[in-house]
């Protein structure tokens, strides 16, 4: 692996215009704001960016304007959400090319559930036919990869480098970093970010990050310079903010909160709605709890 990425890494929202079209040229804009925070790595593709709806051209165009907006800055990280081993792995050969140092691959997402054979074997291909990194997104609800299972692929598998484990159980996070201490464990806890830093999360990789990258480095921060008071305070306007945008439509009400700290107004792709008018109104409030309107970073600029 080239680079190992670690720290703050905001999950990018995809610029759609209204007609549902991507806005290539509204990638670097949220690049330059990502890396203006401090973010340490971005992710493109991700649930977040609605990746699950991009067809096989947009995915690979959408990850190449990303690295041409990043330049060498910091890492980039290919998401994958694909419902078969095929189309994971063409998607990793259109990109392996480019300056891409993770590709980030959810289990597969409708309903039906490979057993732990076939899960390692998917990775497997995967790993074999790319060449690459792989990052197990462990988010799938009915397709959750116990620990004991993201364990084995990792090491049946060399190329599976790491984890980036969601949901809300922390119990879960805390076995993972026991059991595969050399391996990259992101965190994708939204609500838990300050915890799962305490718990030697390698970095994290989720929608808070996306929302609130300010007061999302500034907790990075905090956390490695033993200032937990600091890290307790911003964990709360961070869990108030999680709580305004956490939804069914999770990705509108994130890109609803970067519009609102600058960047230039971008729609979900139907059918998702946008941000209601009751969601827009507690983001709004938590965000300026943190002090992130108005050119005024508050808290995530001390």
């Amino acid at each position: 692996m080239r680079v190992r990425p670690t720290g703050v890494i905001p999950p990018m929202t995809t610029p759609f215009r209204k007609d549902g079209e991507i806005d290539y040229k509204l990638v670097a804009p949220q690049v330059d704001w990502m890396i203006g925070a401090g973010a340490h790595g971005v992710a493109a593709g991700g649930s977040t960016g609605e990746g699950h709806t991009l067809d096989h051209e947009e995915y690979r165009d959408l990850i190449e304007a990303t690295v041409e907006a990043v330049k060498g800055r910091i890492p980039v990280i290919a998401g994958i959400i694909v419902d078969s081993t095929r189309d994971a792995i063409r998607r990793g050969k259109l990109v392996r090319d480019m300056d891409v140092a993770a590709l980030q691959v959810t289990p597969v997402h409708y309903l039906f559930k490979p057993d732990d054979e076939a899960m390692v074997a998917h990775f497997r291909a995967m790993a074999e036919e790319t060449g690459m990194p792989i990052i197990i997104y462990n988010v799938v609800p009915w397709s959750y990869l116990s620990p004991a299972l993201l364990t084995r692929i990792m090491a049946e598998v060399p190329l599976v480098v790491g984890v980036k484990q969601s949901a809300g159980d922390l119990k879960l996070f805390a076995d993972l970093m026991m059991m595969a201490p050399d391996k990259l464990i992101y965190s994708a806890v939204d609500a838990l970010m300050y915890p799962s830093y305490t718990l030697g999360a390698h970095g994290s990789i989720a929608a808070i990050l996306t929302a609130a990258p300010h007061a999302s480095v500034a907790l990075w921060d905090a956390v490695k310079a033993g200032d937990h008071g600091r890290a307790l305070d911003l964990h709360k306007k961070l869990l108030t903010l999680w709580n305004a945008v956490i939804a069914d439509n999770l990705p509108a009400c994130t890109r609803y909160a970067q519009t609102l700290q600058g960047l230039p107004r971008t729609y979900p792709r139907a059918p998702m709605p946008e941000a209601s008018p009751a969601q827009q109104a507690v983001i709004r409030k938590a965000l300026e709890a943190l002090g992130a309107l108005s050119g005024a970073r508050g808290e995530a600029a001390e």
